[in-house]
């Protein structure tokens, strides 16, 4: 018939596969505006670098600056893989227990209005200077959005769902398994996301109060040295590392919850 449309699903396989072309052009776009307002306003370079000035950096550096991030990245690992780990189950107990909810969750919520640089240095005089310290602070900062995000999710599921896996005989168990874990998976990652992100944050928070290695010392030494463009290198590492680790996220997402919208190719229809 004439009416009849045939979905070609190249368009929209080509459209996700070329996604990540867009935020690198824009990209390019923010560095020349960068290098044109340096310019302009001739801002002097101890105040903000020219990007070539960083890039230099990065080329004497960038080797020191690699084996800097190591320990970084471990210490983020190591906080979200713990968020990972008692946020969801935190967020399980809250949504399945009307008292640990009352009990537990407003102080949850108290505790983010507390300063995480105050409290970091506690965890030097407690734990001492290494890696612990580090893995603490990003464990604090990645933990709550786990938790709120797993709430909502092991909240969000239908009622008529719930009502009609009992009256199949399902078990508690057997429940959790078939419909609360699945249905809950997409808030929970999208949890994840915002964790592994701010995990970074908290690492480096630790490296700051109290470590002799990784990105956060050496941002630290540099400002203190007004060496700006290695600083302005150390920035771009840390937004690496969040950006690298967010899109292994993303993946482990794609693997375990394709049947969910977010994860769906566009698809183009064409007459």
């Amino acid at each position: 018939m004439a009416n009849d449309r045939v979905v070609s699903p190249t368009p929209g396989v080509r459209r996700r596969d070329h996604a990540w072309a867009r935020p690198l052009i824009f990209l390019a776009l923010l560095v020349v505006l960068w290098d044109l307002i340096v310019r302009l306003f001739d801002i002097p370079p101890y105040l903000i670098p020219k990007p070539w000035d960083v890039a230099l950096a990065f080329r004497d550096e960038g080797g020191r600056l690699m084996l800097e991030a190591i320990p970084t990245t471990i210490a983020t690992l190591g906080g979200f893989a713990l968020s990972v780990i008692f946020g969801v189950g935190t967020a399980m107990l809250i949504a399945g227990f009307k008292p640990v909810e009352s009990y537990v969750y407003p102080l949850l919520v108290f505790s983010q209005s507390i300063p995480k640089v105050a409290v970091a240095p506690l965890f030097v005089v407690w734990f001492g200077f290494g890696m612990t310290p580090k893995v603490i602070s990003a464990f604090l900062l990645g933990f709550f959005p786990v938790v709120v995000a797993g709430v909502q999710g092991f909240k969000s599921i239908d009622p008529d769902m719930r009502d009609l896996i009992r009256s199949m005989k399902a078990s508690r168990l057997q429940t959790f398994g078939m419909l609360s874990f699945p249905h809950a998976l997409p808030a929970i990652f999208a949890g994840f996301k915002v964790s592994v992100t701010l995990a970074v944050v908290g690492a480096v928070v630790g490296e700051f109060v109290g470590s002799n290695s990784g990105i956060g010392y050496v941002l630290q030494r540099s400002i203190g040295n007004f060496e700006l463009p290695t600083m302005f290198a150390c920035l771009v590492i840390l937004a690496l590392i969040g950006c690298v680790l967010f899109w292994l996220v993303e993946v482990v997402e794609r693997r375990l919850v394709p049947w969910h919208a977010s994860q769906r190719v566009d698809v183009v229809a064409t007459p």
